[in-house]
């Protein structure tokens, strides 16, 4: 049973890379506290969906006859908007 154990964790592992995350010792406290969460998956899947939302942007902006000038002074116009009724 036990070398089925560790050839199943080596078949998982040899399809996975690894990543290092460096977070603020404020947030590694706070994670301390729930053990029993295996943190790595949290991070997988943020970061699964993530991916997910940019490539839906991605196709979406595929299809855009809008060019870079125009995007940029629509965002200037919603942003000048959004503070004035911010402000108002």
């Amino acid at each position: 049973m036990k070398s089925e154990a560790l050839y199943m964790c080596y078949h998982i592992n040899k399809y996975m890379t690894n990543l290092t995350l460096a977070i603020p010792e404020k947030l590694h406290e706070k994670m301390k506290q729930f053990s029993e969460i295996r943190w790595s998956e949290v991070a997988r899947r943020a970061i699964e969906k993530k991916i997910e939302d940019l490539e839906v942007l991605n196709k979406i902006a595929s299809k855009s006859k809008l060019t870079e000038k125009d995007v940029e002074e629509l965002s200037e116009r919603i942003n000048k908007n959004a503070t004035k009724k911010f402000l108002s």
